[in-house]
């Protein structure tokens, strides 16, 4: 019976990790004949798991979804992830999570060995996560649910919007996928009544249930969502843009940077131009001087002045340290008088005393 349970949770650990397995693959993990892994997935089913037979040139099992949750099993590094993952959730910008999370860590946390105990511990003790420069904007777990149904069925969603200066509009959307970015949370959904694709904050979204019709996929605003979000939530608060031509290829000048700092777009093998910006002339003038490569700048006027004005100030520092280096290696100028006295000193020195 101990070796029948022991294979019962090993067949169990195979079908979570994985969605499809034919029977002659689980009779070669588990080392048993065809026969004995149909009576295994038997038990399992016994048991309340919904195991579901496949179709096909071979067939197979998959283990499906049933009414109630059934008990997860994990590796060690899964029960790491999700212990670790549970932690973070626990201090995180959804709002509601946080004393759930913790009942599930306590769960899981009862029942790891202490060697996993041990890591999951060194992780949090070990870890100093930095403060956020401003609070955490809080969502709602059943908006973030309601959204991310509405994304999977294609169903067109109604909600009020509240923008950043505190104004109120009705909007009707057809969501696409939802993105996380630094702490908050962003809708990326075509906007059919302006006929183009927005970036919504979750935070400030009051949904109007029920959804709307089901719509036909379109064609995505980029093919890196994340960084689209990225690049629209940093555009839409830099007070100072500037196209840049850096005379790099696009993969160097991309490696420098990341998408929150501006778009690169290629022109030649050897050169691509920079779109980004700034809340100040200094922050764009610094990250261009951090690229390490040749630029032209040719707007905004203040930028262009700026750089004039850091250019002159680099060669007047070093011009200033050319001149103190030659000024420490340039001979001592010697007046006559000084050398004739140091001679009389010399000969003097060298002198023989007379005999009494």
């Amino acid at each position: 019976m101990a070796e029948t349970s022991a294979r019962l949770l090993r067949l169990l650990s195979l079908m979570q990790g994985r969605p499809d397995w034919t029977g002659a693959e689980l009779a070669e993990r588990l080392g048993v004949s065809g026969r004995t892994v149909s009576n295994d997935i038997e038990r399992l089913r016994t048991l309340g798991y919904p195991v579901d037979a496949t179709r096909g040139a071979v067939g197979g099992y998959r283990l499906g979804a049933g009414a109630a949750l059934p008990p997860l099993l994990l590796d060690d590094e899964e029960a790491v992830a999700v212990a670790v993952g549970l932690r973070t959730a626990a201090g995180g910008a959804v709002a509601g999570i946080e004393e759930t999370s913790l009942r599930a860590l306590a769960k899981l946390e009862q029942v790891l060995p202490s060697r996993l105990r041990r890591r999951v511990n060194a992780v949090q003790a070990y870890t100093v996560p930095v403060p956020a420069g401003r609070p955490a904007a809080v969502v709602e777990p059943e908006v973030l649910s309601l959204l991310a149904a509405a994304c999977r069925d294609r169903e067109s969603v109604r909600f009020d919007y509240r923008d950043h200066a505190g104004g109120s509009s009705r909007r009707r959307v057809e969501p696409l996928r939802l993105v996380s970015w630094g702490r908050r949370w962003y809708l990326v959904a075509f906007d059919a009544d302006r006929e183009d694709w927005r970036t919504f904050r979750v935070d400030r979204i009051e949904p109007r249930p029920p959804a709307g019709p089901r719509f036909p996929p379109r064609e995505p605003p980029a093919p890196d969502l994340a960084a689209y979000v990225s690049r629209r939530v940093s555009a839409a608060a830099w007070r100072y843009r500037a196209r840049v031509l850096v005379h790099a290829p696009a993969e160097v000048v991309l490696e420098r940077i990341n998408p929150a700092v501006g778009v690169v777009e290629a022109l030649r093998s050897d050169a691509c131009v920079l779109d980004t910006g700034a809340d100040d002339v200094a922050t764009l003038a610094v990250h261009l001087g951090l690229l390490g490569v040749d630029f032209d700048v040719t707007d905004p006027p203040e930028l262009v002045e700026l750089l004039g004005t850091l250019s002159k100030r680099y060669e007047r520092a070093i011009s200033r340290r050319m001149q103190t280096r030659e000024a420490g290696s340039r001979p001592r100028a010697v007046s006559p008088a000084t050398t004739a006295a140091s001679s009389g000193e010399r000969s003097a020195s060298t002198r023989k005393p007379r005999r009494s």
